[in-house]
């Protein structure tokens, strides 16, 4: 779903030469990273088919998303000619969006998961609510 070449939307090419000593399995680490670690806040979500897209049918919000993850994950390496705050603050930002995703406060034009056989969503993957009666009191 996301390539080296797509950070250079987040870092310029000669940032990613020098972090990665050019060495594309360096980058190609951080990318797997930052989807493993969306994978995680995606269980309602038919994973192996959103990560397997390519090109113009890749979600461009979850796109974005994991280019901050990616960059964090690969900016730890050496903080040259980059805004580590700049890049923290992004990287904290999209987990955020992720927890909201998890949670179901925010929705995304992606396949949920769904039994193969009725075609309906997955049991346990939809958002879980709590609650409970209002307090009663008694007089007598």
């Amino acid at each position: 779903m996301i390539t080296i070449e797509d950070l250079n939307t987040h870092l310029r090419n000669e940032s990613v030469a020098v972090i990665s000593r050019e060495d594309p399995a360096i980058a190609f680490a951080a990318l797997q990273a930052a989807v493993t670690e969306a994978k995680g806040y995606m269980g309602a979500y038919d994973v192996e088919t959103i990560f397997t897209q390519i090109g113009q049918f890749r979600n461009p919000l979850l796109l974005t998303w994991l280019k901050d993850m990616a960059v964090w994950h690969f900016v730890n390496l050496c903080n040259a000619t980059t805004d580590l705050d700049l890049r923290e603050k992004r990287y904290d930002r999209a987990v955020s969006w992720f927890k909201e995703l998890q949670k179901g406060n925010v929705t995304i034009d992606l396949p949920k998961l769904t039994d193969p056989l009725s075609g309906e969503q997955e049991p346990g993957t939809q958002p879980i609510t709590f609650h409970s009666n209002d307090k009663k009191e008694l007089h007598f």
